[in-house]
């Protein structure tokens, strides 16, 4: 399920984690790893994130913890996304359809009463 991004100009640390559902220190971390982002600071050293952040926030997420990259890869498929940003939706659509097929695979074989050694 997809959440939506409140329309805002900025979101705090914690907003952008409750909306990403991502810790504030995943997200720190993620700012040295990848360079696409870099959320700005205001007087206080606060972080200000903006909508495209979230949304690279939101891919990054994708990247590692759906579709199993790791850092290293997740970085060049930004670059190959950013270069070709509608790759980005066939990557989801197989994604989609990938997941339906093996609920399927599963379905039969439960019904089968199929059991792997």
């Amino acid at each position: 399920m997809k959440k939506e991004i409140p329309d805002k100009l900025y979101y705090k640390i914690n907003e952008v984690s409750e909306i990403t559902d991502v810790k504030p220190y995943i997200l720190r971390y993620w700012e040295s790893e990848f360079n696409t982002l870099k959320p700005e600071k205001d007087a206080n050293d606060q972080r200000r994130y903006k909508k495209k952040d979230i949304e690279t926030i939101l891919l990054i997420k994708q990247l590692l913890y759906e579709q199993g990259f790791t850092i290293s890869g997740a970085k060049k498929r930004i670059k190959e996304l950013k270069h070709n940003p509608e790759e980005l939706l066939k990557s989801e659509v197989t994604l989609s359809s990938i997941k339906e097929d093996i609920k399927e695979i599963i379905d039969l074989t439960d019904s089968l009463d199929f059991k792997i050694k």
